[in-house]
């Protein structure tokens, strides 16, 4: 409250000087008034000032009344007024301190209302606290039951407390932090000789956080100044620990429950990311369903895709030269070569089989066909590795057919399998096998090449028609050679007109000139394995005759 003056209870503005005046006059006395400072404020100093009466304010002199001996009874006048005038202002005082202390506590709520976070409130309230208490520095600090140890929520103002010795001294600020208690401190040398707060601190004043009487921790407010905190300051105190308490309650315990929901989340997630490597996610959406806790016993779908199959050749022979445990980190690797390479093209891996895959690719068939592409570089890649390490390379080949294959969910109510049930695994599973026989590294059916975007983009060559072990119809089938070496693209590049004469004139049964044809090819190509194979054919049909319900379509005898 601003320090009243006598200058305001004689002002002109208000009855009291008027009221002086006239009771002198009555008196018919010889009086002035002045006030601490000697300044006349009221008569005439001219006159006899042989009595002087000190008027005061709380024991505080604030003017005097001189003059001749009725000047006792003016100064008891004056010392009515200005405690009436005292009184008035101390009133009006108080309510306003209690109007902004109720309108701080109503902000107050509504700013916690706000936030969900135990660190925001923490520093809200110190914010907060500031408006009606003054302080240099406050810190808000927490009981970690678990850890046993406190816990700073915030800081603000100066650097008036030692972070790291606050939980050296557990034992010493348990008697704040956890007593329960609020109140103004008067000794506190023991904090200093603890190194807790600064010796410099002269006042300290705090209050417990407490939620149904379990008390988490304090509030506590410290100063440079020798600040005369009253009971006021400390029943704001408590009344913004009290609201701060429950709020920050309540965050730790949404903090607690968002923790276990993510910890939960994250474990459905993992379980779900390690499902989807036994069962592609891929595999589940084509069911219409989310996750793998989704799927029933009985769904399936029919789906028009490509399915592929690789296989390493002559993996018997190679894995007679290694250990169980170096097989099983070949096939590893490789593997973790080849699966990137599928996904990468819009396809998912429906099963490892040993040193053969078979993948599924439910978009577009050229997808199928850009990866055995890739497989066959990375192959080659793969090759380098093995020779500078003085093992042999490996050589795959990939089959390829497009059509209808049915995916689903079989087996019983104890046991699930996600399964693949179509005539188009069977002929991609055939046409990998014509790999060796054609001396090709990728080939693909008809249906294929139809169901292919952009084609051209493909460096292909027409193999012929075969008719596969236990299938009624023949299929024609194709070789792509875009994962060959560099020189060998470029070598059935600039033949591939020559090649494709050449099976013309050999399915037209003109095996002399498919002959001539074949072997231009070879004296340009001498690695070319696949036109080696149709000038064997043709040679042999020249020299031994051709049946004669021959059609130009290999009719394979084993799978």
């Amino acid at each position: 409250m601003a320090r009243l003056r006598l200058k305001n209870i004689l002002d002109k503005k208000n009855d009291n000087a008027a009221l002086i005046i006239s009771f002198i006059e009555q008196l018919k006395a010889n009086i002035y008034v002045e006030d601490e400072h000697g300044k006349v404020l009221l008569g005439n100093a001219n006159g006899a000032n042989n009595f002087e009466t000190p008027i005061k304010l709380e024991e505080e002199i604030i003017g005097w009344v001189k003059g001749d001996d009725k000047t006792s009874v003016i100064g008891s006048l004056l010392d009515l007024l200005i405690q009436k005038e005292y009184e008035r202002k101390k009133l009006g005082n108080e309510v306003l301190t209690l109007y902004q202390e109720v309108n701080l506590i109503f902000n107050f709520s509504e700013k916690l209302a706000e936030t969900i976070d135990p660190f925001s409130i923490a520093a809200i309230t110190l914010d907060e606290g500031r408006h009606l208490i003054k302080f240099d520095s406050g810190i808000i600090v927490l009981w970690d039951n678990h850890a046993k140890q406190l816990q700073i929520l915030a800081l603000s103002g100066e650097v008036l407390f030692n972070q790291e010795k606050l939980n050296a001294h557990v034992n010493l600020l348990h008697d704040i932090s956890l007593s329960g208690q609020s109140e103004i401190m008067g000794d506190m040398s023991a904090l200093k000789e603890a190194g807790i707060i600064i010796p410099e601190v002269q006042s300290l004043i705090y209050a417990a956080l407490k939620v149904k009487h379990r008390v988490m921790g304090a509030i506590i407010l410290a100063s440079n100044e020798a600040i005369q905190y009253s009971a006021a300051d400390l029943k704001f105190l408590v009344t913004l620990a009290l609201q701060s308490s429950s709020a920050i309650e309540s965050a730790l315990l949404y903090e607690k429950n968002i923790k276990e929901a993510k910890e939960k989340e994250e474990a459905m997630r993992r379980i779900f990311e390690i499902t989807n490597k036994f069962v592609p996610y891929e595999f589940i959406g084509s069911l219409g369903r989310n996750a793998i806790t989704d799927v029933r016993l009985g769904d399936q779908i029919e789906k028009i895709v490509t399915v592929l199959f690789s296989d390493i050749r002559d993996y018997t022979t190679l894995a007679e030269q290694m250990t169980p445990e170096e097989n099983f980190r070949f096939i590893s690797s490789f593997n973790e070569m080849i699966g990137p390479i599928i996904r990468g093209h819009k396809g998912f891996i429906n099963q490892y089989l040993g040193d053969a895959i078979m993948a599924v690719f439910p978009d577009n068939a050229a997808d199928a066909l850009a990866a055995a592409v890739q497989m066959q570089l990375a192959v080659e890649e793969f090759n380098q590795k093995r020779i500078s390490k003085n093992l042999s390379p490996i050589q795959i080949g990939i089959g390829m057919h497009t059509g209808p294959l049915i995916m689903g969910i079989t087996g019983d109510s104890e046991r699930l399998d996600a399964t693949t049930i179509a005539d188009s695994v069977n002929t991609a599973s055939r046409l990998e096998s014509l790999t060796k026989y054609y001396k090709a590294s990728i080939i693909f059916s008809e249906s294929t090449l139809q169901q292919m975007l952009y084609p051209e983009t493909f460096h292909i060559r027409y193999l012929g028609m075969v008719q596969l072990k236990g299938k009624h119809l023949p299929v024609s089938i194709y070789e792509c050679f875009n994962g060959n070496s560099l020189t060998e693209i470029e070598k059935k590049k600039n033949t591939l007109q020559h090649f494709n004469e050449a099976m013309l004139h050999y399915h037209n049964k003109s095996f002399a000139s498919a002959s001539e044809g074949f072997q231009y090819v070879l004296e340009i190509n001498p690695h070319d394995h696949t036109a080696k194979f149709f000038l064997d054919n043709t040679i042999r049909f020249i020299n031994s005759g051709v049946p004669e319900n021959w059609s130009g379509v290999e009719e394979m005898s084993r799978k």
